[in-house]
């Protein structure tokens, strides 16, 4: 049994977390790309006989660290709002929390919290 296509608010607000999760994604890879490049040149320097001192105080920045860091807490933030969304629509297309959070490997629980978020971050502000 399959579900029509939401239209409503969940439906949009799911897909534009989806858009928004692909373009942090390409941004990420992006950075990854910069920081494994960074990466290799260090490495060349080191095979080539350079001093870890110099080759640490010699690496500009973003270190590679700092880019793997701010790439894995932007994934985080991007990954959990599209869980947060994708759980609400399917809540909207009434399916269970129970099959919801078999979909997703977590506990009902979990996604009983999920589902809170989503609604507070919902609900009108009251100003």
């Amino acid at each position: 049994m399959s579900a029509e296509p939401q239209n409503g608010p969940s439906g949009d607000a799911a897909e534009r977390a989806l858009a928004d999760l692909v373009r942090e994604l390409d941004r990420c890879v992006g950075e990854l790309e910069q920081a494994r490049t960074r990466a290799e040149k260090l490495l060349e320097h080191r095979r080539s006989g350079g001093p870890w001192l110099e080759i640490v105080t010699t690496e500009s920045r973003p270190l590679i660290v700092e880019r793997i860091s701010t790439v894995l807490s932007s994934l985080a933030t991007a990954g959990h709002s599209w869980r947060r969304e994708q759980a609400a629509a399917l809540q909207a297309e009434q399916i269970s929390i129970n099959r919801i959070a078999a979909l997703f490997g977590v506990t009902r629980q979990r996604i009983s919290a999920l589902l809170k978020e989503q609604d507070a971050a919902s609900a009108p502000t009251g100003d």
